[in-house]
């Protein structure tokens, strides 16, 4: 396939800023609909109906919505039931109106709880995208898992700290005049100026999704804003390499260990959470597994859907085979 154009900053943050025994029969889920959870309701889509034990997906961000998954996940759809929702702030769930109270990131992990209840989904398999991998984690280390056969983390965030050495090795990868402009952004705490913006453009088209094309043919996305930036500002910053906001801090990767369930990493070839970051991750989960997809970014299931599908199909095969 060839290179498509470069994705803006802009539609990036929009679409991502920053789921034992033989298989069983899927309990019957109701058709789409809202879910109340602590400050609003949030919206939720099923597709499939296939025997297979449903997969929960935890869209990234914190602002994106799960508009990049109807499209990019039907051959998961293909063995099982897919429940897919937009966090609260997000795509057509309700607006979040204290960012101070309701942006935490237990609150959104209490968010899988109520889904879960709602659905009467008393098995799952959990799979948490980037921002989604860090709510994933936090509703399997704080509340209660019973039940999650699985966690897939595409991508995840792990810890701040990790995340932001990657992005400053991948910056060091761009042009002389994005790196200087980035640079400069950082030091004097200015990410409005043009040339800031045509740098994060250049690290989002390598590392963040490279099929450009492929994004811009979803109609999902086009329906209303998927995203929240302010949500995306205050909880992350101006941009994946540049962390101000409340996850400055985040850290669980000394948390990994305590996962006790099987996990498999998934990460695309040219992501920016590094293939070589999850390979360490790995080794801190007992049992776990890593998947690199060729030829894609942080966005996989978009630049490569078909190796997406094939790569959590074949571990929740694996899983329920046990």
């Amino acid at each position: 396939m060839s290179r498509p154009g470069r994705i803006s900053a802009t539609t990036f943050l929009l679409m991502t800023s920053f789921a034992l025994g033989g298989c069983q029969a899927a309990p019957s889920l109701p058709d789409d609909g809202f879910v109340d959870v602590t400050g609003g309701r949030i919206a939720f889509r099923v597709m499939g109906e296939g025997p297979g034990t449903p997969v929960l997906v935890i869209h990234g961000g914190p602002g994106s919505s799960s508009c990049i998954y109807p499209s990019t996940l039907t051959g998961i759809a293909e063995h099982r039931p897919v429940v897919m929702y937009d966090q609260l702030g997000t795509g057509h769930s309700d607006r979040i109106t204290d960012l101070e109270e309701l942006a935490v990131v237990r609150r959104f992990a209490e968010e899988v709880t109520a889904i879960r209840e709602e659905l009467g989904l008393d098995e799952i398999h959990i799979l948490g995208h980037s921002w989604g991998g860090s709510v994933a984690l936090e509703y399997l280390l704080r509340e209660d898992p019973t039940g999650v056969r699985s966690v897939t983390l595409v991508g995840p965030l792990v810890g701040t700290e990790r995340w932001l050495q990657d992005a400053n090795d991948l910056v060091a990868l761009l042009s002389e005049e994005s790196q200087s402009a980035i640079h400069e952004a950082i030091a004097s705490g200015d990410f409005s100026t043009e040339s800031f913006a045509r740098a994060n453009t250049e690290f989002m088209g390598e590392f963040g999704v490279r099929d450009v094309d492929a994004y811009e043919a979803i109609d999902a996305c086009r329906v209303r804003p998927p995203g929240d930036s302010n949500l995306y500002e205050y909880m992350w910053g101006p941009s994946e390499f540049v962390s101000t906001g409340t996850l400055r801090d985040y850290d669980r990767v000394g948390d990994l260990a305590r996962l006790d369930l099987p996990v498999l990493f998934l990460v695309g070839e040219f992501d920016e959470a590094r293939p070589e970051t999850m390979r360490e991750f790995m080794q801190l989960v007992p049992g776990s597994s890593l998947t690199v997809i060729p030829d894609a970014a942080h966005v996989s299931n978009v630049d490569q859907p078909e190796a997406f599908n094939a790569a959590v199909n074949d571990f929740l095969r694996e899983v329920e085979g046990r």
